[in-house]
């Protein structure tokens, strides 16, 4: 009986924090929205005809939503305070970078320099596992090696689903199924805190996907997409699930990678000289064939036929879906080693 009603706590919690999650940014996205439009914060959406003007930095709606989430389930799991305390400062001080990167434009070096500032709580409030546990290996002592990892593991995970926000609805949909895989994962270790914070973001990116998928309405901006990637790094290492994490963002990381690859360097995607993709009369998007335009995997999924940019979206979700089922067949491995 005390099993079941265990079971009940954390999942009226669990529930609680997705609930808020939503609610929180779907109120709060058309009035940031508005505001964001009414003071020239707009940006243009370049994969239509028409060219039209959206309002930027609107994933401001997902990080008050989120936060408000975690502020819940502080208020929920006392005993989780630490932690969440953690993932709440982590992922501010990523939004403070997307918020200056939105505003200033910070250099391709600064900004992954400044966004692994956002590992400093992690750190100092010491809310991490050093002996992570691998499939067919079993459990690793990486004592010195693992807190020099969480800074690179943040500036990575933000900047990779940063890479990967240029279609509408492509970071929102790729970012939700990624975690959701890690909740799935989480769950599946027992880990019932650090999912009911990650819940709290998979609730915020669906509100914001309603209102960011084709055609969209709103972008996440800077601010948004870093701080959604950093936060699924932050949940990452709170619920030890270091292993299924890499496996479900394997579309962000591969996108990240051949972009790195192919420029050499680290690179804006403002200092691009030509763009991946061009678009054709009809509005369909066709992959360039210009070798000095870097390679992504938009580039990559219509180097066969054009597509609408829907499409697009709808291949780089279905990638990501298979990714998700194979982190938590990895877990699943973990788990019933």
């Amino acid at each position: 009986m005390a099993s079941e009603e265990y079971l009940l706590i954390e999942s009226i919690q669990f529930i609680s924090a997705l609930a808020i999650g939503f609610a929180a940014t779907y109120t709060l996205t058309p009035p940031i929205s508005r505001f964001m439009e009414r003071h020239g914060r707009v940006g243009v959406d370049v994969h239509k005809l028409d060219k039209p003007k959206i309002p930027e930095m609107c994933g401001l709606s997902i990080v008050a939503g989120v936060t408000a989430s975690a502020l819940t389930v502080i208020m929920l799991k006392p005993e989780y305070l630490i932690e969440a305390a953690a993932f709440i400062a982590s992922t501010l001080t990523v939004a403070a970078v997307g918020v200056l990167d939105d505003t200033v434009v910070l250099g391709p070096r600064l900004k992954p320099a400044l966004t692994a500032l956002g590992a400093a709580p992690i750190l100092i409030l010491s809310v991490y596992n050093s002996h992570p546990v691998l499939p067919f290996i079993g459990g690793t002592r990486l004592t010195i090696i693992y807190p020099i990892l969480i800074p690179i593991a943040l500036a990575v995970t933000s900047n990779a689903v940063n890479m990967l926000d240029v279609y509408n609805g492509s970071m929102t949909g790729t970012c939700s199924v990624a975690a959701s895989a890690i909740i799935v994962s989480m769950l599946l270790a027992g880990r019932w805190a650090p999912a009911s914070l990650a819940a709290g973001l998979l609730g915020g990116l669906i509100a914001f996907h309603i209102f960011n998928r084709y055609p969209a309405k709103v972008f996440a901006g800077d601010v948004g997409s870093l701080y959604v990637g950093a936060s699924l790094g932050v949940v990452t290492i709170l619920g030890r699930v270091e292993v299924a994490a890499v496996a479900a963002m394997m579309p962000h990381i591969m996108n990240a990678f051949y972009g790195l690859a192919a420029m050499g360097r680290l690179y804006e995607r403002r200092e691009a000289k030509s763009r991946p993709v061009r678009i054709l009369e009809d509005g369909r998007l066709e992959a360039t064939e210009d070798p000095g335009a870097p390679v992504t995997l938009a580039r990559m999924i219509l180097a066969g036929n054009p597509m609408e940019e829907y499409q697009v979206t709808r291949e780089m979700i279905i990638l990501s879906i298979v990714s998700g089922i194979l982190a938590i067949a990895t877990q699943i491995l973990i788990v019933w080693r």
